[in-house]
């Protein structure tokens, strides 16, 4: 009763600090039911003033989805099921692809892989064994992105006119996000002429998988001596471990790269969309069993990792 009650307070709280942010309603779709309880989802849902239009179980038949109206949020919550139905989980990836709804799919840690595999689309949001405040901050991002299916209740004209701002929002920070990206490959080109123009000597990038493996460890170190929570950006860590594998020709999943990041597991799998949208790492599907995919340093990964060990070789300075 205790745990109920402390979701209950945290979903109030939650609601007070985003009711004046959120100015309408939008609606979601729920397939599957919770492990225990459905309180911490429910409490979220509404914290954020959603509205529940259809709540099914995962073997039911939900043709009739497509032809929902609006751009709900879809919810898959497979914490209930002892392993993935993987033609259920690819039926649901296809519907909200088709659809373009925002998918937020809800698992234990012991389907990480098999989801994890199958729900990589842009707009994916991944809750591994979520509370409820990752419930309602994953639910705010998934349900920002668009209307999100305003229900009748919100006036035509608001509706619009939040529709109109989030598009010029999203154009606005797209076109920033280009300028940033030409602007930075055009300083690492001329970078990369003074470099070519004044070295003859090509960079020392020799470098084995155990001195990886040694600066991940000493990294770890930090845990014994430093409050938990200080040090919670995975992303060199993870890149670390990738080029640990690149080095060993070994090949890592996304459970594993998860467990080096050495953060929950929402976490690590947010900034594993982050770096795979950066370019630096991408994945790679198991030919002999699609519940699976594995993780790798890009070209692009690869090569900047060879630069930094070269580069800090040169300067002479410590690999960490």
């Amino acid at each position: 009763m205790r745990m109920g009650a402390d979701r209950a307070d945290a979903a109030a709280g939650w609601e007070a600090a985003f009711s004046a942010d959120l100015a309408a309603r939008f609606d979601a779709i729920v397939i599957g039911r919770a492990a225990r309880d459905a309180d911490a989802r429910s409490a979220a849902l509404d914290a954020l003033g959603a509205r529940v239009t259809s709540e099914l179980p995962l073997d039911s038949d939900w043709s009739t989805l497509t032809e929902h109206a609006g751009h709900p949020v879809l919810i898959v919550d497979l914490t209930a099921q002892a392993t993935v139905p993987v033609d259920v989980l690819e039926r649901v990836d296809e519907l909200a692809a088709m659809r373009a709804w925002p998918l937020v799919v809800a698992f234990t840690p012991k389907q990480l892989d098999p989801v994890a595999a199958i729900c990589a689309r842009p707009n994916t949001h991944l809750l591994c064994a979520p509370e409820v405040s990752e419930w309602i901050a994953t639910l705010a991002i998934a349900a920002g992105g668009d209307d999100a299916g305003l229900s009748e209740r919100v006036g035509e004209s608001e509706s619009a006119r939040l529709h109109r701002l989030n598009a010029e929002v999203a154009r606005i920070a797209e076109v920033v996000a280009r300028l940033s990206r030409q602007s930075e490959a055009t300083r690492r080109r001329q970078d990369d002429n003074r470099v070519a123009s004044f070295t003859t000597a090509t960079p020392d990038y020799d470098i084995s998988a155990a001195q990886v493996r040694e600066v991940i460890r000493a990294r770890r170190l930090r845990d014994r001596f430093f409050e938990g929570g200080l040090f919670e950006d995975p992303a060199w860590d993870m890149l670390l471990d990738l080029l640990g594998a690149q080095l060993e020709r070994g090949q890592v999943s996304v459970s594993s790269l998860c467990i080096a990041a050495a953060v929950p597991p929402t976490t690590a799998l947010r900034w594993i969309s982050k770096l795979t949208d950066a370019g630096l790492i991408e994945r790679e599907a198991d030919p002999f069993d699609k519940r699976r995919a594995f993780l790798k340093l890009s070209s692009q990964g690869g090569h900047a990792m060879q630069r930094y060990v070269a580069a800090v070789r040169e300067s002479k300075l410590p690999f960490v």
